[in-house]
């Protein structure tokens, strides 16, 4: 069974919403390529914006978490899904704060709080397609607890945002590509 007969059978067994969700997140075909300059610029402004070790530009997959690009991890290209930040900041429009993760409700038990990592501090604003779906995040994590300013908020919003219009050009790319194949192969 191929990868993506899997990823058809998953989609069965969630609601449409969610598996219109999944389908927006696979027609950009990001998911397991390599890190792209564009979005690797867009974590690295992220992380200075709000001066943290880590920022990430992510997609939320059916079981995991990719990332698109990385600051701060080395060489980390994908998370699970569960227990999730991330899938906590796509359920809802707004960025999401969490100041001190040790007294927050919402990551008392997280595994990144309680961890190794020790996370903190984290700020996320959901990636939203031009179509209305929120396929992942733009993010920053600090092992320290901290206050965002509203001018830090807002700019996190606008990468994200950046994100959104750079999965578009890169769809009108594949989309190209295609109906270029499709006239060679009537051509020929």
């Amino acid at each position: 069974m191929t990868e993506s007969t899997n990823a058809y059978e998953y989609l069965d067994n969630v609601g449409p919403e969610e598996r219109a969700r999944l389908e927006a997140v696979r027609r950009y075909r990001l998911v397991d390529q390599p890190v792209e300059d564009a979005y690797d610029r867009i974590a690295f402004v992220a992380a200075a914006i709000f001066d943290t070790p880590i920022a990430t530009v992510s997609l939320v997959e059916q079981d995991r978490v990719w990332l698109a690009a990385c600051q701060g991890v080395g060489g980390l290209r994908e998370v699970g899904r569960e227990p999730g930040l991330c899938a906590s900041v796509i359920a809802q429009d707004d960025v999401y704060v969490i100041n001190d993760a040790a007294v927050d409700p919402r990551t008392l038990e997280h595994p990144l709080v309680r961890g190794d990592l020790g996370l903190r501090f984290y700020a996320a604003a959901p990636i939203r397609t031009h179509d209305g779906y929120r396929l992942g995040t733009v993010n920053v994590i600090d092992s320290r607890p901290r206050e965002a300013t509203t001018r830090q908020l807002r700019a996190l919003e606008h990468l994200a945002s950046m994100v959104s219009d750079e999965l578009e050009l890169r769809l009108m790319v594949i989309r190209s590509a295609a109906a270029e194949q499709r006239m060679r192969e009537r051509v020929n």
